[in-house]
């Protein structure tokens, strides 16, 4: 299995959680299973080449998107993503912005599953003090969720127990 982790950062905290996913990953599936890219200035090309996707991304303000991934928001409407899977992570302020916490899991897995994505890796929101999140279904969001401003010591733990779910839910 080749895994394509993409993902976005503008202060190195979504990087840093990469980074970590990437070596947990490779723990299950073996040195060089992952390719980790940042997001900036890709194609709908080094995207549609995996069949699993890992994409990270983090939530600015009042559900702004990181830049780079707004930018390549037309290059994804563009890829077909049936019969690949697709897990996303992201960082959000859950007491900062409550009422828009880790909203860019939401759009970008909105956009996934238009083009016929298989979404893996939904967690609980137990733990969490939110308002609203459009990354969120129910009791569940489409992803992992992380506050590295407020919950930091809990990050560990969850990526750790989401990349053990992954190695379930991955075919």
């Amino acid at each position: 299995m080749k895994i394509g982790l993409f993902y976005g950062t503008d202060t190195g905290n979504t990087e840093r959680v990469a980074k970590q996913l990437k070596e947990l990953l490779e723990t299950q599936y073996g040195a060089g299973s992952v390719d980790l890219l940042e997001i900036y200035k890709k194609k709908k090309e080094d995207m549609a080449q995996y069949n699993t996707l890992v994409l990270g991304m983090p939530t600015w303000y009042d559900g702004e998107l990181q830049g780079d991934w707004e930018e390549f928001i037309p290059e994804m409407e563009q890829i077909d993503f049936t019969g690949k899977q697709v897990a996303f992570f992201g960082l959000g302020d859950q007491y900062g912005y409550a009422s828009y916490f880790c909203d860019a899991l939401g759009v970008f897995a909105e956009i996934a599953e238009k083009k016929n994505a298989s979404l893996v890796g939904f967690t609980s929101t137990q733990g969490f003090e939110h308002d609203f999140s459009k990354a969120q279904r129910g009791d569940q969001f489409v992803g992992l969720c992380l506050d590295v401003d407020n919950q930091d010591e809990l990050t560990k733990e969850r990526v750790e127990k989401w990349v053990a779910q992954l190695t379930t839910e991955f075919a």
